[in-house]
C-alpha cells in the first residue's frame, strides 16, 4: 500500500472542507458513468460488521420525482410550526425544488435484516447499520464533489410517504434522498451557516482527553 503524496493529501482535505449541502441544479444531463463511480465509492464505504445495508434507487422519473418534492414539502411545512420569526422565515427559505430540477435523485436505503440475526458489531450496537449507511452517504457526497456534481440531501419526509412512492417494503428504512445533477451556485459555505442560522463551533470545545467535558460550560 502507497500512501498519499503530499499534492494527493491536500485533495483529500480540500474535498471534504468544500463539500456542500446543494439544493439548486441545472437541468444538464449527468453521465452515467459518474453515476457509477459515485456509486462505487458508496459501496466501498465502511460498514461495520461488513454488513453493507446499503441500496439504491434511481430515480429519474420527473413524475416520481414530484411526488418525492410533495413528500419532502409537506413535512417542511409541518416542522415550520417548531420556528418562531426570523428563524421561521429562514427555515421555510430551504427549497425541496431541488428533487424536481436535479435530473437525477438517489434514495438510500438500509435493511435492518441484512446479514441476519448475528452481525459483528450489531449485536452490540443495532445502530451500527444506519451509521455504515451514513458512511455510503459521506462516501457519495465526496464523489460527487470530485466529479464536479453538486449533491442535495433532503431530509424532511415521513418514511411511510417515500416507502408508498418508491415501493420500498416495510421493514426497509428510507435514509436520504439525495439530488444529484450540475450546478451553477455552488455555496462558499454550507447554507444554514451562510444564511446565519447557527455558526460553527468551536473545535476545541468539542475535545476532551480521557473523561467526558461538557463543552457547554
Amino acid at each position: 500500500m502507497t500512501f498519499l503524496n503530499e499534492k494527493e493529501k491536500q485533495t483529500v482535505y480540500k474535498t471534504i472542507l468544500n463539500r456542500r449541502d446543494v439544493r439548486s441544479f441545472l437541468p444538464k444531463p449527468v453521465p452515467s458513468d459518474a453515476i457509477d463511480r459515485i456509486l462505487e465509492a458508496a459501496h466501498h464505504a465502511p460498514s461495520v460488521g461488513f454488513m453493507q445495508p446499503w441500496n439504491f434507487i434511481l430515480v429519474s422519473s420527473y413524475e416520481v420525482k414530484e411526488r418525492l418534492a410533495w413528500a419532502a414539502e409537506k413535512e417542511r411545512k409541518a416542522l415550520a410550526i417548531h420556528y418562531e420569526g426570523e428563524k421561521e422565515t429562514k427555515f421555510l427559505r430551504l427549497k425541496v425544488e431541488g428533487l424536481k430540477e436535479a435530473p437525477l435523485t438517489i434514495c438510500v436505503t438500509c435493511d435492518p435484516t441484512k446479514g441476519g440475526a448475528h452481525v459483528l458489531g450489531r449485536n452490540s450496537i443495532p445502530e451500527t447499520d444506519m451509521l455504515s449507511t451514513a458512511c455510503a452517504i459521506q462516501n457519495m457526497w465526496l464523489a460527487s464533489f470530485a466529479e464536479g456534481l453538486a449533491l442535495g440531501w433532503v431530509s424532511f419526509y415521513k418514511k411511510e410517504d417515500i416507502r408508498n412512492i418508491l415501493k420500498i417494503p416495510p421493514h426497509i428504512e428510507p435514509v436520504a434522498l439525495l439530488s444529484i445533477g450540475y450546478t451553477d451556485k455552488y455555496p462558499e459555505k454550507p447554507i444554514l451557516e451562510s444564511v446565519n442560522w447557527e455558526k460553527r463551533q468551536s473545535l476545541k470545545d468539542r475535545i476532551s482527553h480521557n473523561e467526558w467535558k461538557d463543552s457547554s460550560n
